[in-house]
Order: structure tokens, then sequence, then C-alpha cells
């Protein structure tokens, strides 16, 4: 079975961003959706280095809704910071650590740290163990690690594992 669905959530998420795109559940689209939710990931299996296991799908959902409220917080945040004055910035490289080894995982956290307005993920490294993020805002570097570390690593370490 899983030669032929290889990605449930991927084609779930597929189907489901078809809809939204189209704005319609008529049954053609929902057909022509399901169809595009299985075919494009059995096409795209051998593409994928590592089979993906979500061990604690809760977890998971907790830690979109939290990154969903971060972000609306940090766009007000990011907004009353440039718009206030420049002395109130204080822009900063930062060296963080990776605690997560899965590959997957580090790229989510990648993402999410980009998606959150303020910082931005600009390298990792060549052994996978540091990410180089740019913060609008950082005057204590330790509290931005282990904000990071507290609310998205660590569920991410709990989410993603191998199988």
């Amino acid at each position: 079975m899983k030669k032929f669905f290889p990605h449930p959530l991927l084609s779930l998420a597929l189907l489901v961003a078809w809809l939204l795109l189209n704005n319609t559940l008529s049954f053609g689209h929902l057909l022509l959706g399901a169809f595009l939710g299985l075919i494009i990931p059995y096409m795209s299996a051998s593409f994928w280095p590592e089979h993906i296991c979500i061990k604690k799908p809760f977890v998971f959902l907790r830690f979109i809704a939290i990154l969903l409220y971060d972000i609306v917080v940090a766009n007000i945040t990011v907004a009353l910071q440039v718009l206030g004055e420049n002395k109130n910035l204080h822009p900063s490289f930062i060296t963080y650590p990776l605690s997560i080894q899965n590959q997957l995982g580090i790229s989510v956290l990648a993402s999410t740290i980009s998606l959150t307005p303020g910082t931005v993920s600009c390298d990792l490294s060549v052994d996978q163990s540091t990410l180089l993020i740019h913060a609008l805002s950082a005057q204590d570097k330790e509290k931005v690690i282990a904000h990071i570390h507290q609310r998205y690593e660590k569920p991410l370490m709990e989410v993603f594992v191998q199988c």
C-alpha cells in the first residue's frame, strides 16, 4: 500500500490546497484534487531522501497553533520596532546549536524561523550542527536561542522521527 500511497499527509495537503485555490467543493474539483493528491506524491516518491514519520500528530498540531500565534505577535512587534526609533533595533547574527538531527526537522525549523517576522535563517553548517540566524532585534542572544529551542525545536524533535 505504501508503494502506491507513499505520503498520505502530502496527498491530503495537496487536495486541500487544490480546493482552496479553486474556492469550490464541486465534484469535479474534488475528483481532480484527489487525483493530483495521489499522483504527485507517487511520481515524486523517489526524490524524497527519507520516509516521513510523524510520531505525535497532536504535538505537531499544537506546534502549528503556537507558530501561527507567534507569527501574529511577531508581525505586530516588528511593525512597532520598525516604525519606532532606530535605537530600539539591535540586529544581530546568532549561531544556533541544533539538537535535532532529522533533515526534515531541520528544514521545518529553518522555515519556521524564517516565517516568524524579525528572524530569518541564513545558513546551515556543513555538518548540520548549527544554524546561522539573523534577528532584527536580539539584545540577549542566549534568550533568543532558548526561545527557539523551547517553542520550536523541542516539539519538532518529538514529532519527526526516522522510520
